[in-house]
């Protein structure tokens, strides 16, 4: 299944009588799949769905006991509900923090009504420091709420930035979204003047004509760079970024060829990575980059090389002919630098970052924002 703790409705016949909740196990993946592919959500391979366990540092160093999730199940063992749950791991002020995030939340249609059944055990985990959920939509967001989640209170999660990087495809996937029957025809003067106005925006778009490369894996470089970044961003709530961490949260989009990386590399080493990632949305053949993680050891360079690897990566986009690409949930620093590039925007139907401390000194910390550097790397949004 994609990136996606959102709420989903799978069509199912009504019934009355509650379903068991109960741990979910490997072996349910088939019933899971068939589930999240009934309610429109992307459904991925088993090794890969069993991967966000099996071989994740974080469940591993839990010696594996951690609930991989939870599952409503009718009276003849069907599955007819799943949240996933995901360990992660944090660091804050030299301390670490271990994060468990929502994934694919999905209940049949006519099991709607035990849908806050899954989230009970997920807030019930005491040895969890701090909860998840980073790509809610409207609907997962009242119950976010109801469970005492708050929004992160840095970033634009309500709201995209993007470049259109092959006009025909946009344009026809735009109206297949809109359903308009005789919109075929009228992609060719759409795209042509999106094709005239992508030029104009151009010129705005300053390539500072650094050296970016385009490594294919996390090498040892990602892991010298990351005792460097902890220790620069200490009072940060930062997810952990070691080589293992990034080789793991990207194996599959990176086998799948749908992950680029790019990287800024110093006589002392790496200085700055970023990593976009495909998260198409198939339904109306709309194919899309997505950054998932900025980072840089040098504050005053980070503007010059953000860019520099955004146009690296509109490149590749236009090359691939990928239809667009998108930024979402931009800190302010990097989104008035975004600005300056003359990109569309587009509102989100919700916020998508929200998150709940689990103890009491913990949720003061996050209350200030001087301690947030979110992005799509954090929680499910990019796994």
């Amino acid at each position: 299944m994609n990136a996606d703790s959102q709420l989903k409705a799978a069509p199912q016949s009504k019934s009355s009588k509650p379903p068991k909740l109960r741990e979910a196990r490997f072996e349910d993946y088939p019933q899971i799949a068939a589930l999240a592919g009934d309610s429109g959500l992307e459904t991925e391979e088993y090794p890969a769905w069993a991967h966000l366990w099996e071989e994740n540092p974080t469940y591993l160093a839990l010696g594996g006991k951690f609930p991989k999730g939870w599952v409503l199940e009718a009276s003849g063992g069907q599955v007819v509900g799943y949240l996933g749950n995901v360990p992660l791991s944090y660091e804050l002020q030299g301390e670490k923090l271990l994060a468990a995030a929502t994934r694919s939340w999905v209940v049949s249609s006519g099991y709607r009504g035990y849908s806050l059944m899954l989230l009970g055990p997920y807030y019930q985990q005491a040895n969890v420091d701090l909860f998840l959920g980073t790509s809610v939509n409207a609907q997962s967001a009242i119950a976010c709420k109801v469970f005492g989640n708050v929004p992160a209170p840095v970033g634009s999660w309500d709201r995209t930035l993007f470049w259109i990087t092959h006009p025909r495809g946009f344009t026809e996937s735009y109206f297949a979204k809109k359903g308009w029957p005789l919109g075929k025809p009228l992609t060719y003067p759409a795209s042509f003047a999106l094709s005239l106005r992508e030029i104009l925006r151009s010129s705005a778009f300053h390539n500072p004509q650094l050296p970016v490369l385009s490594p294919d894996r996390f090498d040892d470089r990602f892991d010298v760079f990351w005792k460097q970044l902890r220790r620069q961003k200490a009072n940060l709530l930062l997810a952990a970024r070691d080589r293992e961490t990034l080789q793991w949260h990207f194996k599959f989009a990176l086998l799948n060829k749908k992950a680029w990386i790019f990287a800024i590399e110093e006589a002392s080493g790496l200085s700055a990575y970023a990593v976009f990632l495909r998260q198409d949305r198939t339904s109306v053949h709309l194919t899309r980059m997505c950054l998932a993680d900025f980072q840089c050891l040098n504050a005053e360079k980070a503007p010059n090389y953000f860019v520099a690897m955004l146009h690296a990566a509109r490149e590749r986009c236009r090359q691939e002919s990928i239809h667009m690409l998108e930024l979402i949930g931009l800190p302010p620093a990097l989104e008035q630098i975004v600005a300056r590039t003359a990109p569309y925007r587009r509102r989100l139907d919700s916020w998508m970052y929200f998150y709940k401390a689990n103890r009491p000194a913990l949720e003061e910390k996050l209350k200030s924002p001087e301690v947030w550097e979110p992005s799509l790397f954090d929680g499910d949004s990019s796994l």
